[in-house]
């Protein structure tokens, strides 16, 4: 009989978000831009969405949401030797939003980055923390996805500026010891990928080293569409796998909030029952990195994710860029 080996796990202890008080619905938006209620709903299952106003950030929104996390976890800032932040809008080219939101919640040790990953940052950013902590270098984590996307929105280009809400969300995660079997609460397995071939289907036209510029959002929707829905499943699978589990097992799947038809999609594809997807894009838009923690955050408040449920995250950006991760909560 095969002992299994003790092993250090990313436990989830703490889970916090954070919106602009600004709400917009589609009506609003009908008053702005050639669009309709009807249209919006029908293609991307979107009804409102937040948006970031005088003083509101992505490192204020970041750190709200963090401390949220915080609280939940019932940790200090002393306690936090690890931040990653998930973005595409930073305050600033430089400093990181990550050493913003550090200085803001007075954690005063340990290291704090960026990771940019567009739509799919926040998996990178949990499959990097995951790294540290089961390495033994660090012991807790504050892993953020914080947006400002409507700074990049070309309010003229009515095939975007509906899509995409602000906000953020935020996970503690602190490395504990678990048994060594998939039973484990803790980050279980996490699978990325990247192809820099298609750019030219989702990207920012602006940049310092381009056009000195911040630029807008564009993007070539239906082969978006069509990426996502025929390839991310791919790093599912291998999550699966890797882990020594099947869709069977899993209680919750969470994926990137970008559009309700790529959702449905890709659950049926994986043959996931629609009871198990958690959906909040209605609410929220596309947040970009800051969906999936925003998600996580309203299916724990109303009791849907509990401990010992096994959750996946999974998503896609431009890039593309991909992945997906399984958590035993």
């Amino acid at each position: 009989m095969t002992q299994e080996v003790k092993r250090l796990r990313s436990v989830v202890t703490g889970v916090g978000s954070a919106l602009p008080r600004r709400c917009v619905t589609n009506r609003e938006l009908e008053g702005q831009v050639d669009t309709s209620d009807e249209w919006i709903v029908q293609r991307t299952g979107i009804t409102q969405r937040y948006i970031a106003g005088e003083g509101e950030t992505t490192s204020s929104l970041g750190a709200a949401a963090a401390r949220a996390a915080m609280a939940k976890a019932g940790c200090a800032p002393e306690d936090i030797d690890l931040i990653i932040c998930a973005t595409s809008t930073p305050d600033l080219t430089f400093p990181s939003v990550a050493t913003m939101i550090q200085a803001e919640l007075g954690v005063l040790g340990g290291v704090a980055f960026d990771v940019q990953a567009v739509c799919a940052g926040f998996v990178f950013a949990v499959a990097t923390a995951d790294k540290f902590l089961t390495s033994g270098s660090h012991k807790r984590a504050l892993i953020i996805g914080a947006e400002t996307f409507s700074r990049i929105m070309d309010w003229q280009d009515r095939t975007t500026c509906v899509l995409f809400g602000d906000g953020a969300g935020a996970l503690v995660l602190e490395a504990r010891e678990g048994e060594g079997t998939n039973a484990d609460r803790g980050v279980l397995s996490s699978k990325l990928r990247s192809d820099g071939r298609y750019k030219s289907k989702l990207y920012v036209d602006g940049g310092p080293s381009t056009t000195q510029t911040a630029g807008h959002l564009r993007m070539e929707g239906k082969e978006v569409f069509r990426f996502a829905v025929g390839h991310v499943t791919d790093v599912m699978t291998d999550a699966f796998s890797e882990a020594g589990l099947t869709v069977e097992d899993l209680d919750w799947f969470v994926p990137h909030q970008a559009n309700q038809r790529i959702i449905d999609a890709s659950a049926q594809k994986l043959g996931i029952a629609p009871a198990k997807v958690v959906k909040t894009v209605q609410w929220h838009g596309n947040t970009s990195a800051a969906s999936i923690p925003l998600a996580l955050s309203v299916a724990c408040e109303d009791g849907r994710i509990k401990p010992g449920d096994l959750v996946m995250i999974e998503a896609i950006g431009g890039g593309f860029a991909w992945g997906a991760a399984l958590i035993r909560w």
